[in-house]
């Protein structure tokens, strides 16, 4: 049996930074890791962070319509205990967990 996680995030910055934890401390491997727009919509999320809140948005930036969403599967409790630690620690919200069979 495995676990998926699922957040929502405000910002890229937040989501991005999650999924560097996630691979960078927790050594998930980052094709396990979905990030998504939370809409039908592309988006960048719906307040500005990081390269985003530098007030010198182009045309050619992703417009913030919508939250960003991060999903992975991990194997076990003990690897999604890290995962609920890393989407605490950026803020994450509307954490979902899902149980499937493998």
């Amino acid at each position: 049996m495995s676990i998926v996680l699922t957040a929502t995030f405000d910002t890229r910055r937040e989501a991005e930074m999650t999924v560097e934890r996630l691979v960078q401390e927790f050594k998930f491997d980052r094709a396990a890791i979905s990030v998504t727009a939370g809409g039908d919509a592309n988006s960048a999320g719906v307040e500005p962070a990081g390269a985003d809140d530098t007030g010198r948005a182009s045309p050619d930036d992703a417009a913030l319509t919508g939250a960003i969403v991060v999903s992975i599967d991990v194997p076990d409790e003990a690897a999604a205990a890290q995962v609920r630690d890393a989407f605490g620690e950026f803020n994450a919200s509307g954490v979902v967990e899902t149980d499937t069979d493998e």
